[in-house]
C-alpha cells in the first residue's frame, strides 16, 4: 500500500490521460497551472538536475527522492551538505523553512498537499552518521585504485602485478594493510618477478606505498574491509510497498573528492556487473542521484570518462536510472549529456563570456518552446523555479516549460543527531554492517610465511652454534692442503643473510593488525573495465 496523498505523486489527470504513478514536478506554464510530471517508465533514461548555488537544487533532488519512494523505487544519493536526513520526518506548517510553501501549492493547484516521512538508512564511510559503508581492495580493482591513488602508468603496472600475484598465491586483498604487506613482498621479490612479469622498480612500489599512506591518511582504511556492502541492502521496499532513500553522508567525504567520486563510480558499476538485463522495465529497480559530478570528471583520464559512458548507456537496461547533480552542465561531459532524457535546470548565473556561452549552449539542448526563449528563461527563473524538460511517450523529449517545483512533504533541512542515532540503532542493517569484520587474508599469510621464515633461520643458527668445531669444520668443507689441516676455527657462524620473511617481520608486524580470510574474488569492477 502505497502513501495516501496519490497526488503528490501520481493519480491525476493529465491531458486526458489518467496518470496512475507518474511523479508530480510542479507547476507549468504562464500561470503554473498546467501540472508537470516525470514518467516513471522513462525515469530509467537518466536525468541532469542543475543550476547556480541557492537556486532550489536540494528541494528537487528531495521531491524526486519522494517521488520515486512513494512508487516502490529504491533510491540511493550522496548527502553532500548534510541537508537531506529531513526525508526521515515530516515537515510540518510551523517550520521556518516551510512557510512559503503552502502558497507555492495553491499557486500549481496542489490542492491535496500534505506532510509526510519516507523510510531511510542511513550510511557513512566513516561509521559516524550511518551504518558503515565498505568495499573490499580485490572489489575495486586495480584500474580504479590506480586512478584513486593517481598513479603513473608503471605504478598502476605493478599494482597489476600485485593483483595478479594475490590471485595466484590465494592471498585474499581486504582491506590496505593486505595491500601494504602484498607490495612489500612484491618489492623484495622484484627480481623474481622481473622474469615473469617485466620491470619492477622498488622505486615505484615505494611510490604507491606513499600514496597508500596519504590515502589511508583521509580515512580510506575505514572504507576497505568487510562485511563488504551488499547491492541487495540497497534496492529494499518497506513494508507498505514504499522504496528505501538510502542517504550516504558527505559532508565529510567532500574533503577527500577524489576518494568521493571513486566509491560512486565504483558502486555504479557494481550494479550495472550484477544486476540482470530487464529491458525497459515499467519502473526502475533503483535510482541513483550523483551529486556535485563534476567531481567525478575533473582530471579523469579519457579511458575512464568512456567507461562512465558505457555505463550510463547500458546500465539503463539493468534498471537503474542515473541522476546527476551539478551547478553547471557543461560539467558533464557532451557524449555523456547526451544520454540524460529528464532536465531539471534551475537558473545560471552569465557574468562572464565563458558563462554565457556555457548557457547558451545549456540553451540548445532543450526542446524549443514558442512561447519564451529558453536562453533567456534559465537566465531569469527564481529561486525554487526551473526550465524542465521531460521524456515523454516512447522516449521523445518534451517541449522546454517553465516550472514551479512543488513543495516537498518531508522536512526540509536536516533532523537533530538524537533522532538520526535512534533511526540508526533501529535500522535492520545495523546488527549486518557495524561491527567490522576482521578475517584472515593476504597481512596474515605473508606474516604467518615471515613468522616461519624467522624461526627456520632461528633454528638454524641455533643448530650451528650447538655443532661441534670438528663437525662446522666439516660443514664448511675445507680441503686438506697436504701441509696440514687448518686450525678449527671457534669463530661463531655468520648469520644467513636476512630473508623476506626478516623483512616482513621488521617492516610489516610493527606497523599493521591483524585480519582473517576468504578465496580471493577479483573485483567485479576488474572485470568490467578489462577491454570489451
Amino acid at each position: 500500500m502505497l502513501m495516501r496523498h496519490f497526488a503528490c505523486y501520481g493519480g491525476t489527470q493529465k491531458d486526458d490521460e489518467y496518470v496512475t504513478n507518474d511523479i508530480f514536478i510542479g507547476g507549468g506554464g504562464t500561470d503554473y497551472a498546467t501540472q508537470q510530471f516525470l514518467n516513471i517508465g522513462y525515469a530509467n533514461r537518466h536525468g541532469l538536475i542543475a543550476g547556480a548555488t541557492g537556486t532550489g537544487k536540494t528541494v528537487t533532488l528531495q521531491i524526486l527522492a519522494e517521488g520515486f519512494s512513494a512508487q516502490g523505487v529504491p533510491v540511493f544519493l550522496s548527502d553532500v551538505k548534510g541537508d537531506l536526513s529531513g526525508l526521515a520526518v515530516a515537515g510540518t506548517p510551523s517550520h521556518k523553512l516551510h512557510e512559503p510553501f503552502m502558497s507555492r501549492a495553491e499557486t500549481i493547484g496542489f490542492s491535496d498537499y500534505s506532510y509526510g516521512s519516507f523510510p531511510v538508512a542511513f550510511w557513512d564511510m566513516f561509521g559516524k552518521q550511518g551504518h558503515p559503508v565498505r568495499t573490499t581492495v580485490s572489489e575495486m580493482g586495480p584500474l580504479l585504485l590506480g586512478q584513486l591513488l593517481g598513479l603513473s602508468e608503471a605504478q598502476e603496472g605493478i599494482l597489476n602485478i600485485a593483483f595478479r600475484v594475490a590471485d595466484e598465491e590465494g592471498m585474499p586483498l581486504l582491506d590496505l594493510k593486505d595491500l601494504q604487506a602484498l607490495l612489500v613482498w612484491v618489492g623484495e621479490n622484484a627480481s623474481t618477478l622481473a622474469l615473469r612479469y617485466g620491470n619492477v622498480s622498488p622505486a615505484s612500489v615505494g611510490a604507491i606505498q606513499r600514496r597508500l599512506l596519504v590515502l589511508e591518511n583521509q580515512g580510506a582504511a575505514d572504507l576497505f574491509g568487510e562485511p563488504a556492502l551488499e547491492l541487495s541492502d540497497l534496492m529494499r521496499t518497506d513494508k507498505d510497498g514504499r522504496g528505501f532513500i538510502n542517504i550516504l553522508a558527505a559532508d565529510k567525504l567532500m574533503s577527500a573528492p577524489k576518494l568521493y567520486a571513486t566509491f560512486l563510480l565504483w558502486l555504479l558499476s557494481e550494479l550495472f556487473e550484477e544486476l540482470p538485463e530487464v529491458g525497459d522495465p515499467d519502473k526502475p529497480k533503483l535510482v541513483f542521484f550523483f551529486d556535485e559530478a563534476h567531481l567525478l570528471f575533473d582530471d579523469a583520464p579519457k579511458a575512464l570518462v568512456d567507461k562512465v559512458e558505457q555505463v550510463a548507456r547500458l546500465i539503463r537496461s539493468k534498471g537503474v536510472g542515473v541522476y546527476f547533480i551539478t551547478q553547471n552542465p557543461a560539467d558533464v561531459p557532451e557524449d555523456i549529456l547526451g544520454q540524460l532524457g529528464n532536465r531539471i535546470q534551475h537558473a545560471l548565473r552569465a557574468f562572464t563570456a565563458k558563462d554565457r556561452k556555457e548557457l547558451r549552449m545549456a540553451a540548445q539542448t532543450y526542446r524549443e518552446n514558442p512561447r519564451f526563449d529558453t536562453e533567456e528563461a534559465i537566465r531569469e527563473v527564481g529561486v525554487g523555479e526551473a526550465v524542465t524538460s521531460m521524456l515523454q511517450k516512447k522516449g521523445v523529449p518534451g517541449v522546454v516549460e517553465r516550472t514551479l517545483i512543488r513543495p516537498p512533504s518531508s522536512q526540509l533541512g536536516p533532523i537533530d543527531l538524537g533522532t538520526r542515532a535512534v533511526l540508526i540503532a533501529q535500522s535492520a542493517m545495523a546488527d549486518k554492517y557495524n561491527t567490522r569484520l576482521d578475517r584472515e587474508s593476504a597481512f596474515e599469510i605473508l606474516t604467518k610465511r615471515a613468522d616461519e621464515a624467522a624461526k627456520a633461520a632461528a633454528k638454524a643458527e641455533e643448530e650451528a652454534e650447538e655443532a661441534t668445531p670438528v663437525l662446522r669444520e666439516f660443514n664448511a668443507a675445507r680441503r686438506y692442503a697436504g701441509k696440514g689441516v687448518s686450525r678449527s676455527s671457534s669463530k661463531r657462524t655468520s648469520k644467513p643473510s636476512e630473508s623476506f620473511g626478516g623483512a616482513i617481520a621488521s617492516v610489516v608486524i610493527k606497523e599493521l593488525k591483524g585480519t582473517t580470510g576468504r578465496r580471493i574474488v577479483r573485483g567485479i569492477l576488474g572485470g568490467l573495465f578489462k577491454g570489451r
